[in-house]
């Protein structure tokens, strides 16, 4: 009986000196915790995006902390985040750029041709690898919804067989540009509403026949924009947003309607 009561009493002591031990190395050795860095990460909305161009919304707030990130860094917590952020740093919150993500085709099934009939997975990539797709156009948005699935916010619906960006729920996360196979989609600034929705990169002829709606490479909407905004790339016209005004008259002279203004709000 003794015998177990010092025992006993030995693994109490070690246990007691051991637990001593770690209090004090967990205090000297505790790395400390700005306190800005919590009450960033509360007004986060927390969808780790990585749209901030960080990991996600830790690094992020650690990054403002550290003069690394600017406090409207976070396009998805949007102005409101941003002027809470500021608050925290006691600092003035510039105004957020609004962007959204836009779905460059308008390839709808009942303007554009197909190759085959494709009865398979429904998904964007898995189509894309037979033959690039069953559309003629092999630019062209494919239609089953991986950048729908990839959307955290439901800001995307498959209308005629193509992508539409419903941009008043759009965070610009960018998870739906890389989950288009085709790249058709990119993040652009939402006041401006003048787009190419065409990426093919073939000549004029064979654009018209794969898709009523297609760029043809006319370059009739250079020649009319007073601006500017609008160059070729090979037979593809791009409107250079920061030029752009909004005036419409590229809208006005091209003759597939290839060029539209989106509106696609809820």
């Amino acid at each position: 009986m003794y015998e177990v009561v010092v025992a006993a009493s030995v693994l109490g002591g070690m246990g007691a000196l051991l637990g001593i031990g770690l209090s004090y190395a967990s205090k000297v050795f505790a790395v400390e915790i700005d306190e800005r860095v919590v009450q960033i990460r509360d007004v986060l909305p927390g969808a780790n995006c990585g749209a901030c161009g960080l990991a996600g919304c830790d690094s992020f707030a650690d990054a403002v902390v550290q003069g690394k990130a600017q406090v409207n860094g976070c396009p998805v917590g949007g102005d409101a985040a941003a002027q809470k952020i500021a608050a925290v740093m006691g600092v003035e919150a510039a105004g957020v750029k609004r962007v959204a993500a836009r779905v460059l085709c308008n390839g709808r099934c009942s303007v554009s041709t197909e190759k085959y009939i494709y009865r398979g997975l429904n998904d964007c990539f898995a189509a894309a690898q037979l033959f690039g797709g069953h559309k003629s156009c092999a630019y062209g948005c494919l239609g089953h919804g991986s950048c729908m699935a990839a959307c955290p916010f439901n800001a995307i619906v498959i209308t005629g067989g193509v992508a539409r960006v419903i941009e008043d729920r759009c965070r610009a996360c960018g998870k739906c540009v890389a989950a288009c196979p085709k790249k058709l989609i990119e993040i652009v600034p939402k006041e401006k509403k003048y787009s190419v929705l065409c990426r093919s990169r073939d000549k004029g002829a064979v654009t018209k026949k794969n898709c009523e709606v297609g760029c043809i490479g006319c370059t009739r909407c250079v020649k009319a924009c007073r601006y500017g905004a609008i160059s070729m790339e090979g037979s593809l016209a791009k409107i250079d947003v920061e030029k752009c005004t909004g005036c419409g008259e590229c809208t006005s002279v091209c003759p597939t309607m290839a060029i539209r203004k989106m509106d696609y709000d809820d």
